[in-house]
Formats: C-alpha cells, structure tokens, sequence
C-alpha cells in the first residue's frame, strides 16, 4: 500500500511524466506481458490522473548500462529478443520466475518452482561480486511514488505529483490519533475502517456529521502511515456523485489519551534511567565494612588472641575500637578490656623494631647504590679518557671524517651521561651530610655527656670547618646554578620587562583618553550653556528695546497733548501719571520683582508643580528633593524651600498628623491663585 521513496523509483521505474508503472506479478496480475519490436522495447500501460488520456501508451527503453544498479527482483523490464526463448527462459528463470511466452503458455513445461532455477544453472544473488545490482541508499529528498489504491467499496486516487506537499500542524508528544476531513457525505465507519485499517490496528473512530473523523491507532508509527493518504481523492464505488466523491486531508491531532499515555512512558523511562544510575552509582560505592559482633566474654577471649598476631590485629583494633565506642566497658569488663589495651600497646615495641630492620635494609641499599654508581662512573670516566686519547693528533689523523665525527658525537654523549651520573652520587652525599647536621643540631646532649673538655673543644673546631667547608662548597655550587639559570632567564626577563612596560603604556593611554572624554562632554555642555546665556541676553535686549520705544510714543502723545490742551494739564496730568505709572510697572515687575530670577529657577518650579499635580494630597520636601536629586545631584532642599515660600500664589505649606506624627506637606495651588487674580 505505502511505497517507500527509494523503492518506488528504482524497482518500478518513474517515467519522464512523473508516473509510475504497476510492478508485475505473475501471482496475482492475469494480464499478459506484452513486448515490442525485437530491439527489446517494452511497452506498458499505466492509469493515469487529471486529465491524462487513459488510451494513449507511455513507451520504456532498456536501462542504461550503468542504471543496473537500480534493479530489484521483485520488478525488472528484461530486453532480449524473442528470438531465443532459450535465454528469455534462462534470464526469468534465475529470477525465480515461471519461463512464460507472449501469449502466457509456459516455456519450460519441468519447471520446478520450488526450486526456482533450471537445473545445472545456479541462481543470480544480487550480492554476487561483478554483478553489481545492489540497490544504493535510498535519497531523503527523493519524493514517494504515490499510487492508485484499490478498495472493496471505495477508490483511492492520488493527487497531483507536482504539487507541493499537504501543510500540518506540529506533532503533538506521543501523538496516535489523526484527523480525518473532506470524507463523503455517504461515507461511512466501514469504509473509514476499511481504508485506514491497512496503516495499522485500530483502537477508535470519532465520527462527526461535518464530514470528518478523529481516529486513534495503537502504536505512533501508525500515524505516519496515515498522513500518506493525505490528498488522495476517494470515490465510493463507482458513483461520480458529489456525495459520494471527496479529497482527504489527514493531519496529527491532539488527544488527552495520548499526552497521558506519552507522560507515563516518559516516566516510565526516567525511573528506568535512575534506577540505572543508582545501579552503577551503587556498583562503584566502596564496599561497606563487615559487621562488628557485640561483646561477650567469648567474643573478648577471641579479639584478645587476633591482638597477639600480626596478620589479624587490624581486624582486631577495630573490633575494639568500636566495643568502646559503643560504651561496653563497665566494672565488669574492666579487666578484660584493660588487657586487650595492653597487648595493643605491646604491638608498638614490635613496629618499632619492624621500622628499623626496613631503615636498616634502606641504609644498605642505599650503600649498595652509591657503590654501584661510583663504580659507573670510574667506568665512565675511562671511557671519557678513551675517547679524549683518541681525538689527539697521533691517532685523530689516522681516522676518516666519518669515524671521526662518530668519536666526538659517543664522546659528548659520554660526558653528559657522566655528568648526569656525578651530580647524581653528589645530590645523595649532599643529603647525607645534611641529615648528619640535622642529627648534630637536635642531639646536644650526646655532646654534653663527655667530661674532657679537649675532647669538646675540638668536635667543636672540627664541626665548626666542616660546616665552613660544606657552606663554601653550596655557595659555589649556588653560583654555577645561577650562572646557568641567567643565561636562560636574560631573554625572559627581558620578554617580561617589555610586556610590563607595554601594559603600563596601554593603560596610561586608556586613561588619558577617557579623561580626553570627559574634557570634551563638559566643554560641549559649558558650549551649550554659552548659547543659551547669549539667547537669553539677546531676548531681554529686544525686550527693551521694544519698552524703550513704547515709553518714548508715549511721552511724544502727552506732549502733543499738553500743546493741544493747555487749559485741561492740570486735570489731565494726574491721569497721564497713572497711564505712564500702569505702563511702568509692568516693566519693573517683570524685571525687578519676579519671584522667578533665572531660567533654572523656571524650570524647577514647572517640575516641581508637575510633581505635585500628580501627588494631590502633598508631598515632603524630602520626598520633592529626592525626585529633582534624580535630575540633577546639585539641587540642595533649602534653594527648593525658599523657591516655594516665594511663590504663594503656587505652592502652598499645609500641616497634618497630630503630636509625634505631626508632617509638613507642600500642595500645587496654581490653579486657585489664577482664579484668584
């Protein structure tokens, strides 16, 4: 039913058209194979879709020599003559075939089908070597070859092959169930049973009146089969009604069942895996201890005599250790445990002496040691002398320039193993001079017993040079390693001043610049500030300008007037002081008796009434200072106070609370002081 890619393109044989031809089998299909032309041409006829003519015929050449990879046994078009049945009948006959002629009567009348090959001829295995006929891998990006499906009530044709694949949703964890939806109106669950039970079992059928279905299968792989029937058109029998015509789409659906069946098996696995991972954490535990028998008088008698042997007083102590432990000593057992204790403490004298039969068979290996390798270096320093005898002028010139230089390469070998040999046997005397001081410095005392005082003076003097001599010879071996070491370090100590110089380099340039930084963003700002001084000085310069020429027609108008009206002056002049007095004032007003003297000051207070408008019951003077510190750091609380107090008309000062409680709160009357004016 379903075809998979690879199989649908090599074992039938897509044609130029993008159809597909029906694989034969002489088990089920009755028709008769027909040929063509002996050229070996093979013509078949196929069912064609959307509007194909279902009469013409679609021809097939042979395959290419190099397309035989991508036979298979169950379909290959052979290209041999009719001329000779003999090896038609061969040919079919090693493909396990029944040898038939054109018009269906069998070639061979003793074929054996059994055993599928004629007798004396062995059967083709496509794995034979030289034939060459293993199907390849099949392509992830070659398209499925759908085919027309067959049905006891119903057909299924498949869509157009050109175009572009059904769209469905995301698959849903451990998704089984599948919607079903442009089914016929005269469909059915019988017929929905019988097309979709061939992609697997069945559990449920969800049928609605809407012509569509939900349908659950048993196993998720199901699902898959399913969606390859998505777009094929279905015909009930074969009534071309529209009731009885419909194009299916299938697409994954999302069911209660199974998200809880899938969150079972999930947990399912994650308890499998932990129990795994205790199994294998539990596998490399180190093994518990054996268990510590409880105390009696036989259990006592048996440890005490574990204490007296070697090979089992470990096991012995701890036995003992944990009766103490527990709190088993009492009156009773007193005793008992008192000489378990004391043949615990008479295994010491016996490590003791264990410890030094080991020191005593270190100290003659050690012996051993140094012999051997003093004797390895007096063969070595033959060898050495042999080798430098030999690179002298009397022998040197007798050898050729290849023995020559295999002399001096053996001999500077010579001397570095040497060397290493020396410092070796000098590095163990080192050490046994040292802990022989060691020895000298903590036991004084041994020293101190001897009565002659001769005798003391002269260790003493002895000790005194032989510390001299030692001290002298570790300055001088200091010196060679130094010497040594500076060679080697004078590049690195160099490599490393450098870097240290760069680095510092780097960072004074990186401070340099970010203070270049700074210099230029405050030189912009007090730039900023510059223009903005200039465009306030320029305003107030206009402005009065513009009073000066008002003041100026002014005074013009009243001495025209005082021409015209010379008898009325002195009733006119009182009213001419008031209008050139309401003209003034304004002027001074605006100039000498603003409460607002700056622009800054302007600003706060629009924020500060902005602020207060949105806090209609009052706010702190700490809370107000906290907001505008948020804009500017500089504002102090007294320069905001003394702003408010001068602004009545604005900001009012209200007390509330009672007592300890008691708060003073600033509110916007703006709006009542311009009602009031």
């Amino acid at each position: 039913m379903f075809v998979e890619s690879g199989r649908g393109a090599a074992g039938r044989g897509v044609g130029p058209g993008g159809l597909n031809h029906l694989s034969f089998d002489p088990a089920s299909n009755s028709k008769s194979l027909q040929f063509g032309s002996p050229s070996g041409v093979c013509v078949s006829e196929s069912p064609t879709e959307n509007g194909s003519d279902p009469g013409k015929k679609r021809k097939r050449t042979n395959i290419p020599p190099d397309g035989g990879r991508n036979l298979s046994l169950d379909s290959i078009s052979m290209g041999l003559p009719m001329s000779d049945p003999t090896a038609w009948a061969t040919a079919m006959n090693n493909l396990g075939m029944a040898p038939m002629g054109m018009t269906g009567q069998p070639l061979l009348p003793d074929f054996d089908p059994a055993l599928g090959m004629m007798t004396g001829i062995p059967p083709i295995n496509p794995m034979m070597p030289g034939l060459g006929i293993v199907p390849p891998p099949i392509p992830p990006d070659m398209p499925a070859v759908k085919e027309i499906i067959h049905c006891k009530s119903c057909t299924l044709f498949p869509p157009n092959p050109h175009l572009p694949p059904p769209a469905t949703r995301e698959r849903p964890p451990g998704c089984k169930t599948v919607f079903v939806g442009g089914l016929p109106e005269n469909g059915t669950e019988q017929i929905i049973m019988e097309v979709f039970e061939q992609c697997g079992e069945v559990i449920a059928i969800r049928k609605s009146k809407k012509n569509f279905c939900h349908i659950r299968f048993a196993e998720e792989f199901m699902v898959d089969k399913a969606l390859y029937l998505s777009g094929y058109r279905i015909r009930l029998g074969s009534s071309t009604d529209k009731k009885d015509t419909g194009r299916l789409h299938v697409d994954f659906a999302q069911a209660r069942d199974d998200l809880y069946e899938w969150e079972c098996k999930q947990r399912m696995l994650a308890r499998e895996e932990r129990h795994r991972r205790r199994l294998e954490e539990e596998r490399f535990h180190p093994p518990s201890p054996p268990p510590v028998v409880h105390y009696s008088d036989h259990e006592c008698s048996i440890v005490a005599e574990k204490l007296k042997d070697d090979t089992k007083f470990s096991e012995a102590v701890q036995t003992l250790l944990t009766w103490i432990e527990r709190g088993e000593v009492n009156r009773r057992t007193a005793n008992n445990f008192y000489s378990m204790i004391q043949s615990a403490n008479s295994h010491i004298r016996r490590l003791v002496n264990e410890k030094a039969a080991h020191e005593k068979e270190m100290e003659e290996a050690k012996e051993k040691f140094k012999l051997a390798l003093s004797g390895i270096l007096v063969q070595f320093e033959q060898i050495v002398a042999v080798y430098h005898s030999a690179s002298k002028q009397k022998a040197w010139d007798h050898f050729t320039k290849a023995q020559r230089k295999n002399i001096s390469v053996w001999c500077k070998q010579a001397e570095e193993i040497r060397n290493i040999h020396n410092d070796e046997l000098m590095g163990i005397r080192r050490e046994e001079e040292m802990e022989m001081s060691d020895e000298e410095i903590e036991d004084p005392s041994e020293m101190k017993e001897t009565d002659e005082s001769a005798l003391v003076s002269q260790v003493e003097a002895l000790k005194e040079e032989n510390d001299s001599l030692r001290w002298q010879l570790d300055a001088y071996r200091n010196e060679v390693e130094l010497l040594k070491q500076e060679h080697g370090k004078a590049s690195r100590d160099e490599d490393t001043t450098k870097e240290q110089q760069l680095k510092l380099l780097q960072q004074a340039l990186q401070g340099m610049q970010q203070h270049l930084l700074k210099v230029q963003d405050e030189y912009k700002k007090r730039e900023a500030e510059l223009e903005k001084v200039k465009e306030d000085k320029l305003k107030i310069e206009t402005l009065l300008e513009t009073l000066k020429e008002q003041q100026s027609v002014a005074n013009e108008e009243d001495k025209e007037r005082d021409v015209t009206d010379g008898q009325g002056n002195e009733s006119s002049m009182p009213r001419v002081c008031a209008c050139s007095q309401e003209k003034e004032c304004p002027v001074e007003k605006t100039l000498s008796n603003s409460p607002v003297k700056s622009e800054r000051e302007a600003l706060l207070v629009g924020i500060i009434s902005t602020f207060l408008h949105v806090h209609p019951f009052g706010a702190s003077i700490e809370y107000i200072c906290s907001y505008l510190q948020r804009l500017d750091s500089k504002i102090c609380t007294t320069e905001v106070e003394v702003l408010m107090t001068r602004l009545q008309t604005t900001f009012k000062q209200e007390l509330s609370g009672v007592g300890a409680s008691l708060e003073k709160k600033w509110k916007f009357c703006g709006f009542d002081g311009l009602k009031m004016t």
